[in-house]
């Protein structure tokens, strides 16, 4: 058995304002206070001696190469993104940054949902990426639309009910 891997499918480039904002504060925070909170910690346990049985040296090293992994792929990350800030020419449309009310004709249930970039997905504020199928079936669509979604849980339709791009 090999370990080939084929390469991941490129990541959407858009990302909100406030998303990149909350990317660029990461970044800023872990280079200057997380990191060398830890390497100071790190440094103190080795001090103390044995290494091997010292369980703050090894967390804290441990600590290290999650932070270092994270710094590396924000670095490589936040030059490849794209910020949308401007509004769309048509505000009726549903487009990237939009805020969607829905309302699943089946079931009666409403959805509010905004479609963000895959690096600010939040399932708790009801932010989908642009790649999931509900956002690619939302796209384009305006009030009153009837949208048909694939979903794991089945097919399900739903009605447009608002498109805001400001919340």
């Amino acid at each position: 058995m090999s370990r080939y891997r084929p390469p991941a499918v490129p990541k959407s480039p858009l990302i909100t304002p406030e998303g990149y904002k909350v990317l660029q504060d990461e970044l800023d925070y872990l280079w200057r206070v997380k990191r060398p909170e830890i390497t100071r910690s790190v440094s103190e346990a080795a001090a103390q001696g044995d290494r091997s049985e010292n369980a703050e040296y090894i967390y804290g090293k441990k600590m290290l190469r999650e932070i270092d992994y994270r710094l590396r792929f924000l670095e490589k990350r936040l030059p490849e993104l794209r910020v949308v800030a401007e509004k769309p020419s048509d505000m009726q449309r549903i487009f990237f940054g939009a805020w969607v009310e829905l309302e699943n004709i089946d079931t009666g249930e409403i959805l509010k949902l905004r479609i963000v970039g895959c690096d600010e997905i939040d399932p708790n504020k009801h932010w989908i990426s642009i790649e999931t199928p509900m956002a690619k079936a939302l796209l384009k669509k305006t009030q009153d639309d009837e949208v048909d979604v694939e979903r794991p849980a089945g097919k399900a339709t739903f009605v447009v009910l608002d498109v805001k791009y400001a919340e």
